[in-house]
């Protein structure tokens, strides 16, 4: 028998767009409580509609930029008056580090510091400030999830993937860390780690260029932020003496980072 996850509070991080708004509203089908945070305030505010229609027990929505330490200590402040507010004691079931991205596929030899730092800060920094800011709010021995989310890229090296593929691998490592430092808490820690997967990831990294993005995906089938969204459940709602270390998901056409099946025509 899994774990209910219906009137639990849930916080997820990027959420504005991508896997981060597939899982507000798959954890919403659910019946959770739901803390959702991004830069992005116009989209959060759909995201958070679009929750409250699929049944999420309550849906509430903050500014986040996980780069800045002041962001997030202010963010996690919110969170947790928003949830004494509604309750006893504040008690964060599942906190879902999802904010991140790519940005350009330069080489070393070319990269460029702004974008280097923008992927170090996003995907490596603010998992460790967000855990940091959110762990006081989670409760022992419940049950409770960091699931903290990667990339295949963290498993396989690639031409032009230097930053992107050494935040991720520094994501896992984060990941693999805590599930040592909160052995003896009850803190389940996961690391879920996509490969081919279609959002707004490939026009951010590729800065706005649409027959790039085309490319990337043509003649596949890849994964799609639902399909990402559903394990996140599954992974949180396990009983509480589960963990779910790691995950690596790719669509079938993806066998390997370099090999692709492509369909004709």
């Amino acid at each position: 028998m899994g774990m209910s996850l219906k009137n639990k509070w849930v916080l997820i991080t990027g959420a504005s767009s991508g896997f981060g708004a597939a899982a507000t509203k798959a954890f919403a089908v659910l019946g959770a409580k739901l803390l959702i945070g991004a830069r992005r305030v116009d989209r959060l505010e759909k995201v958070a509609a679009a929750a409250r229609k699929a049944g999420a027990s309550e849906v509430h929505f903050h500014p986040l930029d996980v780069s800045s330490t002041d962001s997030v200590e202010t963010f996690v402040d919110w969170a947790k008056e928003t949830m004494q507010t509604r309750g006893r004691k504040p008690a964060l079931q599942v906190l879902i580090n999802n904010a991140g991205g790519a940005l350009g596929m330069d080489t070393v030899a070319e990269g460029k510091d702004l974008d280097w730092e923008t992927m170090l800060q996003t995907n490596v920094l603010g998992v460790l400030r967000m855990t940091r800011a959110a762990l006081p709010l989670m409760p022992h021995d419940a049950g409770a999830s960091i699931l903290n989310l990667g990339s295949y890229a963290a498993h396989v090296a690639y031409e032009g993937g230097s930053a992107y593929c050494a935040a991720k691998a520094g994501e896992l490592q984060i990941t693999r860390c805590l599930r040592l430092e909160l052995n003896g808490t009850g803190i389940r820690v996961s690391s879920i780690d996509p490969g081919l997967a279609r959002t707004e990831f490939a026009m951010v990294r590729f800065k706005g260029d649409v027959e790039r993005e085309r490319k990337l995906y043509e003649g596949t089938h890849p994964l799609v932020a639902e399909d990402i969204a559903e394990i996140l459940v599954w992974v949180a709602s396990r009983p509480p003496h589960v963990n779910i270390d790691e995950m690596l998901i790719k669509p079938v056409d993806q066998a390997a980072m370099h090999k692709l099946y492509r369909r004709k025509g």
